[in-house]
């Protein structure tokens, strides 16, 4: 049975972003204090795109514990960094050049290789740096999500089956827009982790936000994120929630 997601709704897309901001913050100050580290993987898309320039600014800048930090990534393009659909290259003008995190904690998928090749050597760098949950697949502190309006999350794209059934940690596929290569994280490993957070904006994108999360029989690539034992939350904005029933907006009473 599918998980009650916490649904967060802002009153724009700029409060958006601090909301999810603070998530980032508050993740990472309680995994250094229970553990010593902090383990999250980003995506691309414009609403994490635009969160990930405001952890770069201040409070946030000078008080996440950026050297305690490991950043890894949901999914890339199979383009050279210097590609402007790089997501690592996003990133890395958009925030990582002026946040104090060690380069070596920084892992970027390699999208400048060919497609089996990256997700080959991505999977064997993630498994140096994690323990192993009890089946063996890595789990993450926080992933941040985005999901476009055919409702696919990372690149994990409707009608592609042989990613659902896979029990790799990563794999090369082709679809989107653009319809090039792709690595992505697997559903086995977004849904071990212990906390996933959609981050979602726009008027566009409400008929998919209800899709998901009000209708079970829907079948969409984001409705199968379902942490095993770890939380769901959506952050939308007023436009991107504006369809959901009063009950889902509400909540259990």
């Amino acid at each position: 049975m599918p998980i009650k997601p916490k649904i967060i709704i802002t009153n724009d897309a700029t409060q958006l972003e601090r909301s999810a901001a603070r998530i980032f913050g508050n993740r990472a100050e309680d995994c250094v204090s229970q553990r010593n580290r902090f383990m999250v993987a980003l995506s691309g898309g414009s609403t994490p795109r635009a969160t990930h320039k405001l952890l770069a600014e201040e409070p946030y800048c000078s008080d996440i514990p950026w050297k305690k930090t490991r950043i890894f990534w949901v999914d890339e393009r199979c383009v050279p960094v210097d590609d402007p659909g790089s997501n690592y290259g996003l990133a890395k003008n958009d925030f990582l050049d002026r946040i104090p995190i060690p380069i070596d904690q920084i892992h970027p998928m390699p999208g400048g290789v060919p497609p089996e090749e990256g997700a080959k050597k991505y999977q064997e760098e993630m498994e140096a740096f994690f323990q192993m949950g009890e089946e063996d697949f890595p789990v993450f502190d926080l992933i941040f999500l985005g999901m476009g309006e055919d409702g696919h999350t990372a690149s994990l794209f409707p009608g592609k089956r042989s990613v659902v059934a896979s029990e790799r940690w990563v794999v090369a596929v082709k679809g989107g827009n653009p319809d090039v290569y792709r690595l992505t994280l697997t559903y086995e490993v977004l849904n071990r982790a212990k906390g996933v957070s959609f981050l979602v904006s726009g008027m566009g994108k409400a008929p998919i936000v209800k899709t998901a999360i009000e209708n079970k029989d829907a079948r969409l690539p984001a409705q199968k994120i379902q942490p095993k034992q770890g939380s769901l939350t959506w952050v939308l904005d007023k436009e991107a929630a504006s369809l959901l029933s009063e009950e889902m907006i509400r909540g259990p009473s």
